[in-house]
């Protein structure tokens, strides 16, 4: 934002002027206090550019100086959201993303060269060490800040969090995670494009959480392009040090679109550009996972309707010995779901999963099956908490399970929601360990049992 000040005898005051699309935003007061605040709506960019160009020269012909943030109407030009950059200093937090001191030290250099990013670092590490009516009134003014900021902070990018298409959370000065997605179905948002541009701003040079929406209202929900425009963008940055958490699918069914109707396609290019990811959710159809290597992961989730054998066998095979919880929605074979408990042999086995706390195998055409093998499972002994809702557990599993009670009562919880159990398969689960969730069940039928979540 430039900030303009007059000095001269008793007076000291300041003004400054932020532009944003049809509005902008005026602070003014003496210098040492946060002054006052006006926004001003005009029908068009240009009718606001125009007044904007005005009062700047207004200001000029009355004695204001610039002291900072570029020349006079730089942020109109379209260089809103330029940052001052420090090779040495970021990559001392690319090193180590939670050291608060390098985020300090970077922080001040930023204030020297009239960097906002810098001030919001100073403000934010002050309301993570406050308390009380403190901690408020830092709230208050970090909101304020961000603001009366918005153009320098987010440029290009203020456009779309106006439309609510571009959410972010803000960390020691920059953006931590971002949701974007189209809002509905009168938007034409390219959120690949908008993924491409959030990756390359300088105020998401650490982030750390990316959540991915509606990609498409107008049609089938496909995540080509976005996972395309991802990949691009990492590509382009050498990958991320900081990412480490990546959800695509972040969409409500049936009321946004069915789940079968949403299509994610292959991934597996951004694994090598993500060395540091944590947590990977996926929901939607036709997915493929090739060949799963991720080093740090901890937490997989895959979502679907129908899960086609090569992801099935991508996930029994994958390489992330660190994955404390794995949950899997296998599907209805009407939209795409296949193979069997044969196929997850190794996940039963156990084979690559040391870590393993928390195992979900949902949505599935063979729980009862899976009953069989459970008990016996080389994998069973390491869990804490097993999840086998939304598949067709039928009393007949259920009371496999209850004459194999002692192998699951070392376990925390079991969810076995929304199967197709009787009251009296019910009973039978209800002490296996120390929390049971058996209830919201669907009805049994013998000659059409299918997955809870399909289309």
């Amino acid at each position: 934002m430039p900030r303009y000040e007059f000095k001269e005898g008793s007076s000291s005051k300041f003004w400054e002027i932020t532009l944003s699309g049809t509005t902008f935003t005026t602070r003014w007061g003496r210098i040492g206090t946060d002054g006052q605040e006006k926004t001003q709506t005009f029908d068009s960019p240009d009718k606001a550019k125009k007044e904007y160009e005005k009062l700047v020269r207004e200001k000029e012909k009355k004695g204001y100086e610039l002291v900072g943030d570029g020349e006079a109407g730089e942020e109109a030009e379209g260089e809103a959201g330029e940052s001052a950059s420090n090779p040495e200093l970021e990559a001392a937090i690319l090193t180590n993303p939670d050291n608060v001191d390098a985020y300090l030290v970077y922080g001040d250099w930023l204030q020297r060269q009239g960097d906002p990013r810098g001030e919001l670092i100073a403000l934010q590490h002050a309301a993570m060490q406050a308390s009380g009516d403190e901690a408020a009134n830092l709230k208050k003014q970090i909101n304020k800040f961000l603001k009366s900021h918005k153009a320098a902070l987010l440029g290009d990018l203020a456009d779309a969090a106006d439309e609510e298409e571009l959410k972010v959370e803000w960390h020691l000065g920059f953006i931590r995670s971002a949701r974007v997605g189209q809002k509905d179905y009168d938007s034409g948002r390219d959120v690949a494009e908008l993924v491409k541009e959030l990756l390359a701003h300088p105020s998401a040079k650490f982030l750390r959480g990316l959540t991915i929406g509606m990609a498409h209202f107008d049609d089938e929900n496909d995540y080509s392009d976005v996972v395309s425009g991802l990949t691009e963008a990492l590509q382009e940055l050498g990958g991320s040090k900081t990412l480490q958490s990546l959800f695509i699918g972040d969409f409500e069914y049936p009321d946004d679109t069915e789940i079968s109707w949403s299509h994610i396609h292959d991934i597996s290019e951004l694994y090598k550009l993500l060395p540091h990811l944590r947590s990977l959710r996926l929901r939607g159809g036709s997915v493929e996972l090739g060949n799963i290597d991720l080093p740090e992961l901890r937490e997989f989730t895959v979502e679907t309707g129908g899960l086609p054998l090569s992801a099935v066998k991508s996930i029994a095979a994958a390489k992330w010995p660190k994955l404390e919880r794995l949950e899997v929605w296998f599907g209805n074979d009407n939209y795409g779901a296949e193979g069997g408990v044969e196929d997850i042999q190794p996940i039963l086995d156990g084979k690559g999963l040391p870590n393993l706390k928390s195992l979900g195998l949902c949505n599935s055409e063979f729980t009862d099956e899976l009953c069989k093998l459970l008990p016996k499972a080389k994998v069973l002994p390491q869990l804490e908490r097993l999840d086998l809702s939304r598949g067709i557990l039928s009393d007949e599993g259920a009371r496999i399970l209850a004459e194999n009670a002692a192998a699951f009562a070392h376990l925390k919880h079991i969810d076995l929601t929304e199967n197709t159990l009787t009251g009296e398969g019910e009973r039978l689960v209800a002490k296996l360990c120390p929390s049971v969730s058996a209830g919201n069940q669907r009805d049994y039928e013998e000659d059409y049992r299918y997955a809870a979540v399909g289309e």
